[in-house]
């Protein structure tokens, strides 16, 4: 198992063409769309007056289909674009039905190998006690009511090595290896589920616009100083008298010390002429 495993990954990495870059335009139309959600969430951390210019312009932005990757599709009346007729979205879908071949024929081969020549075998014991619903998962093949749940047939023993050898792959070789889509191989098969499904970024657009336009705004760092101060117990102190005020009062304390040392010095003129 694990010998077709590195096998089936080499095989796969030599017939999948190396992938295109993306163009600019598609990049922009999905990014803009990220800008808008990342603006209704992270939306508290900036000033009011920021926050109602970003959200004036996305709003007009979107409205316009000013970041669509094909602006006359924003426009009624225009039908919506056949999926086939991309080579990009046909390239992908080829690419996912390699992987999935090189995925389905090593198993199908080895699943009939093991049919034909170990069927109804009993291969191996498990060292812990199980329940009897346990029994139709791992004595497939083995139609016997007495036999004990812990012992394995040779199909469910295959079946628990193809979805169990994950880590092993992994440790081997590495993360990137084609065993990830195992995990949808009971369902529909990723590169063949929905050939005809395309986002319609129009529609994305003008919905993320009304979200934008009833996101409420509260900015988190309104008054943070006093907040600041007042957790670590800090206080400010305000000045009682105003600084317009001080300059006035001076004047009047001057005035009254003159007059009351012209009057002494009067009183004293007066007291050595009697």
């Amino acid at each position: 198992m694990v010998l077709v495993g590195i096998l089936r990954h080499h095989i796969t990495m030599l017939i999948t063409s190396a992938p295109k870059a993306p163009q600019l335009k598609a990049i922009r139309e999905s990014k803009a769309l990220l800008r808008g959600m990342r603006l209704r969430t992270f939306g508290n951390s900036i000033p009011q007056h920021a926050f109602a210019c970003r959200k004036a312009y996305l709003a007009q932005a979107f409205e316009a289909g000013k970041y669509l990757k094909n602006p006359d599709a924003g426009k009624e009346g225009t039908p919506a674009p056949n999926p086939m007729t991309d080579p990009d979205m046909m390239e992908g879908m080829m690419e996912g039905m390699k992987k999935q071949m090189m995925n389905m024929v090593p198993q199908m081969l080895i699943m009939g190998w093991i049919n034909f020549f170990f069927q109804g075998f009993v291969v191996i014991k498990l060292p812990f006690p199980l329940t009897p619903r346990f029994k139709s998962m791992l004595q497939s093949g083995v139609d016997t009511r007495d036999m004990d749940v812990t012992w394995v047939s040779s199909l469910s023993w295959y079946f628990l090595n193809l979805f169990g050898l994950g880590s092993v792959f992994s440790l081997i070789l590495g993360d990137n290896n084609d065993m990830a889509a195992m995990s949808s191989m009971p369902g529909a098969m990723p590169g063949m589920g929905a050939p005809g499904q395309q986002q319609d970024f129009n529609k994305l657009f003008l919905a993320e616009k009304e979200n934008i336009l009833i996101t409420p705004h509260a900015w988190d760092l309104e008054n943070v100083e006093e907040r600041l101060l007042k957790k670590y117990g800090k206080t400010v102190k305000k000045s009682i008298t105003s600084s317009g005020s001080s300059p006035s009062a001076n004047p009047v304390k001057k005035d009254s010390s003159m007059r009351e040392k012209v009057k002494g010095v009067q009183n004293k003129g007066n007291s050595k002429r009697r």
